[in-house]
């Protein structure tokens, strides 16, 4: 028995730093595992955007990933929100009970911050299967979460923004103090959360201390007016 451990993971800054603490803590993390919601997908559950280069990233960080394609994920009413997010959570589960077949799998790592409607089915499906949870950024104060990650060397871009006060210049921006300081005060004008756990920035991860080579990358971004992204063209590791 080696009491293997599977990171949940998309690439972004919470993914990554609850994967990041789990090796520090020594936990066996043997498998990384990623939904891949589909481009254009409205997910209640998971990280949408560049979510295939995790693959890059599990590259240099040199554990395998595991990859779930469950098609895209139909936009719903908010009525319709629980029952999405339940139907979402499935591929998830059904990887899970597969790896348990070749792995001796007794946890996953997740990096939940403040979002009940995620981590309940989190662990509501962790009990299921009869496994453990490891998330250590639940509940954590956002500006202390956000100031170790860059104490830590996490090197973090952001990949797409939807809320108030964070125009295009945002987009392809590293996440680095003076960009902390910027949310903060559009924190107090706007509401928005340091990390973007209300929708309202996405990150990837290009570097950091669990990983043995930076990634590169080029790309383009998309405005609507009021949201957009980055599209990447080209990304390898350096």
């Amino acid at each position: 028995m080696t009491d293997d451990w599977v990171g949940l993971f998309s690439g972004g800054k919470d993914s990554s730093w609850a994967l990041y603490r789990a090796l520090e803590e020594g936990l066996n993390v043997t498998r990384l595992l990623t939904v891949h919601p589909g481009e254009g997908s409205d997910s209640y559950m998971y990280h949408v955007p560049e979510t295939r280069l995790a693959a890059l990233a599990a590259e240099s960080i040199g554990i395998e990933l595991v990859e779930v394609d469950p098609g895209n994920l139909e936009a719903t009413t908010a009525a319709d929100s629980a029952a999405q997010g339940d139907a979402e959570v499935e591929p998830l589960e059904a990887a899970l009970r597969e790896l348990a077949e070749e792995i001796d799998l007794v946890g996953v790592t997740a990096g939940a911050v403040e979002s009940e409607f995620q981590t309940s089915r989190i662990r509501a499906m962790c009990t299921r299967l009869g496994i453990d949870l490891f998330a250590p950024l639940w509940q954590q104060d956002p500006d202390d979460l956000a100031r170790a990650m860059l104490d830590a060397g996490f090197e973090i871009t952001i990949v797409q923004v939807a809320a108030g006060g964070l125009d295009e210049s945002w987009l392809g921006r590293t996440l680095d103090a003076a960009a902390l300081d910027d949310l903060r005060a559009l924190n107090e004008q706007y509401g928005v959360h340091l990390l973007g756990e209300g929708g309202e920035f996405e990150t990837l991860v290009t570097d950091g201390p669990h990983m043995s080579r930076p990634i590169e990358l080029t790309y383009e971004t998309e405005w609507n007016g009021t949201r957009g992204r980055i599209r990447v063209t080209d990304a390898w590791l350096w």
